[in-house]
């Protein structure tokens, strides 16, 4: 069984294989690593591509797009490797970026998932959205980094170069155990993209293992390839799979309050879309809720099922506070000016 598998979901990203795909294939080049292309039925030529500048990596065809979530449970479904990295075809990797992640997940067995540190592409410096220097959730769920802050981006001078505990790897660069990886079902289908990356961790997490940032390891991410921000599409996701994220695994005494009130945020948020002329995502919200409510009786069996894996609920890498208010009231724009020592 090899080591590493690297697996890069592709749907119509012909031009980012090939000017990203170059550096992926030079750096992953060590024993015990191979790298996959897993196709989620483009129609681009892709396919074609990867065939006449890439023979030494592997392709896995998929016949429709799949999304990013079932996509990449149909690809790893059946690849036999310890450790799986999910990997954008948008990102540009550096020499050594598979070695510090691999130390770290090989000396601890309780790591369930590694990520690296994550600048900006055309912005060398500074850190990027998807994951930037670590993932957190605040107890409505709203995602943030260390790093990046809703739009706010850090330039990174090294305040981040301590390895630490996250409660959420990206998707972007995601190195996981491919046995807890396929024991805990992998991402949700149903989320399709966004996400699905914070829901598996949050259920490794509740089973009680840990995930880790390390900045040893260094690549840079384009972003927006697939959904740009401004997508109505990509708002009704990231509200609707928001949701679900604490139905799924919030503790039954936090349940129903802390949705109560993602609600009224989410609807204050739709009132700022309004204002903002932005119909499309004001009507998305809206969408995205009635998408949530016709799937909790659904999830309620999950949660049932899921109980009997749960060894914690508390988790400090979760910030008890709203970072809305924290960002958007009190101008708090960077991770070291919430004052919260993880």
């Amino acid at each position: 069984m090899q080591k590493v598998a690297v697996v890069i979901l592709n749907w119509n990203t012909k031009e980012h294989l090939s000017t990203f795909l170059p550096s992926v294939v030079k750096n992953s080049d060590i024993e015990g690593v191979k790298v996959y292309v897993a196709d989620n039925g483009s129609d681009d030529g892709s396919l074609q591509f990867l065939k006449e500048n890439f023979p030494e990596v592997e392709l896995i065809e998929l016949n429709k797009n799949y999304g990013f979530s079932q996509g990449y449970n149909l690809a790893l479904s059946n690849l036999e490797a310890k450790y799986f990295v999910l990997l954008n075809s948008d990102v540009e990797v550096t020499e050594n970026w598979l070695q510090p992640m691999i130390e770290v997940m090989d000396k601890n067995n309780l790591v369930a998932a590694t990520m690296p540190k994550i600048r900006a592409y055309h912005q060398k410096d500074f850190f990027e959205y998807a994951g930037a220097a670590g993932g957190f959730i605040d107890k409505y769920g709203y995602p943030f980094c260390r790093g990046r802050v809703f739009e706010s981006l850090e330039m990174d001078f090294g305040q981040y170069d301590v390895e630490s505990d996250i409660f959420w790897a990206t998707g972007a660069c995601l190195m996981v155990r491919a046995v807890l990886f396929k024991l805990t079902g992998g991402l949700d289908n149903f989320f399709f993209a966004h996400f699905e990356e914070i829901d598996l961790c949050w259920r490794l997490k509740n089973r009680g293992y840990q995930i880790k940032y390390v900045p040893g390891s260094k690549i840079y991410h384009l972003g927006g390839g697939t959904l740009p921000k401004s997508s109505s599409r990509k708002t009704f996701l990231n509200f609707r799979n928001s949701l679900l994220l604490l139905l799924k695994n919030l503790p039954d005494e936090k349940l129903f309050s802390t949705i109560f009130k993602r609600l009224i945020l989410d609807g204050i948020t739709a009132m700022r879309f309004l204002l903002r002329a932005e119909f499309g995502n004001f009507i998305a919200v809206f969408k995205a809720h009635f998408a949530f409510y016709k799937q909790i009786k659904r999830y309620k069996k999950f949660r049932e099922e899921e109980r009997k894996f749960i060894t914690r609920t508390n988790h400090r890498e979760i910030y008890g506070k709203s970072i809305v208010v924290e960002y958007f009231f009190k101008k708090k724009y960077t991770f070291a000016s919430l004052k919260w020592k993880v």
